[in-house]
């Protein structure tokens, strides 16, 4: 039903623990979803955090989602007509969700839980319970291979496999770190740490619609540049 394609406000928005997707129609669990709201200037904006008032309108957290609801004229349908989705909507999800994901890298930098540098970070995976092995964009494939070599000697040892990111450019990483050419790095099993895994899941799923699961396994970070 066209009611059932909003909630009815923020309050709503916070209790309900599933929603309809207006691009597949399928009802899922908020936590797979973006709520989008009419902005006082009209536009149509993503609501990640699910904090802005009025009523609001649900998309399965995928670009492809997105871009489906705005072919076929889902927000339009959903708000009767009011907000204006703009062609750039798309990129600007995927700006606010890499935003989410390095403001948590920079959160567990403050609590001294990233190790950067090749030497420190493969002597971090021998001698220290690691979560996350990150690894830049650019980063060259045999510094890779040489620190994924390190984890799985680690692990053979009895230490957790780490998870693999790499979604992220150096530059990118050099300003979450507040360091120059971060190229790898080491983030300690915490929660922060995994609270910027998880970030960085809802990023991958963004940009390539895959499932929920283990970085390492989906090789997360390895899909759009």
């Amino acid at each position: 039903m066209e009611s059932d394609e909003v909630d009815e406000g923020l309050a709503a928005a916070r209790d309900g623990l599933a929603r309809l997707c207006l691009a597949t129609r399928e009802v899922k669990p908020v936590e797979e979803m973006i709520r989008y709201v009419v902005a006082p200037d009209d536009r149509i904006v993503p609501d990640l955090d699910r904090k802005l008032p009025g009523r609001g309108a649900w998309v399965t957290a995928k670009r492809t989602a997105l871009e489906a609801a705005m072919r076929e004229k889902g927000f339009a349908r959903a708000f009767r007509g009011k907000g204006l989705a703009g062609a750039d909507l798309p990129d600007l999800v995927e700006r606010l969700l890499e935003r989410s994901a390095l403001e948590a890298l920079s959160l567990a930098n403050k609590a001294g839980l990233v190790i950067t540098g090749f030497t420190k970070v493969e002597n971090a995976l021998g001698e220290r319970e690691v979560g996350i092995l990150l690894h830049a964009r650019e980063a060259a494939s045999d510094g890779i291979r040489k620190l994924e070599t390190a984890s799985a000697r680690a692990a053979g040892a009895g230490k957790p496999m780490p998870e693999r990111v790499s979604a992220f450019a150096g530059a990118q990483l050099d300003l979450a770190l507040g360091r120059s050419n971060v190229i790898h790095a080491a983030l300690l099993s915490h929660p922060a740490s995994q609270g910027f895994l998880a970030r960085c899941l809802r990023l991958e799923r963004w940009r390539n619609g895959g499932p929920a699961g283990g970085a390492a396994a989906s090789g997360l970070g390895e899909g759009r540049a």
